[in-house]
């Protein structure tokens, strides 16, 4: 059941959450892959999905960056670019027939799942959604603003996240 306290909460205390399960580089490193890799997959069977020329992966990607740009208008900008491309991807790959993309979707999902799950084995803790389902949506924004952190912008951000992060290990 989705809990609407987590929608509402800021980008600080969705990314602190995450952050707190992603300390390792080298699980950081396998979601790079992994979660844009698992979000592919699902643009896939969702591009199938059409009403008067809509699909349930156009409305997917809307509701989501929607969500993004609410939670910060740069990385939201950021990710209006990234799921475009995999929404154009995805829609690619279902266009090729139901055979292709049936099979592209699972060799997708499955290879980003073991990434993901890979990575969590190297961090020595459990996934962030075993504990909170939400936490599926957050990864996608918390990968560009780790991007970003790297690239030296939103220092305030990256200290807020930091530390609420710390908080939430230590507890």
């Amino acid at each position: 059941m989705l809990n609407y306290s987590e929608i509402m909460k800021t980008l600080e205390d969705q990314m602190g959450v995450y952050a707190a399960y992603h300390q390792d580089a080298r699980n950081k490193a396998t979601h790079f892959v992994g979660v844009p890799v698992i979000v592919l997959s699902l643009m896939i069977p969702l591009s199938w999905l059409r009403f008067d020329g809509i699909s349930a992966a156009m409305v997917t990607t809307a509701v989501l960056l929607a969500y993004y740009l609410a939670l910060d208008i740069w990385l939201g900008f950021a990710m209006c670019i990234a799921m475009g491309a995999l929404l154009w991807l995805g829609q690619l790959i279902a266009d090729q027939g139901a055979l292709a993309g049936w099979l592209w979707f699972g060799g997708l999902f499955v290879g980003g799942w073991i990434l993901q799950l890979v990575g969590h084995v190297f961090e020595g803790r459990k996934p962030a959604l075993a504990d909170n389902l939400f936490q599926i949506f957050v990864a996608p924004i918390f990968l560009c603003a780790e991007l970003f952190f790297a690239l030296g912008y939103k220092p305030r951000l990256h200290s807020a996240v930091e530390e609420r992060a710390k908080r939430l290990r230590a507890a």
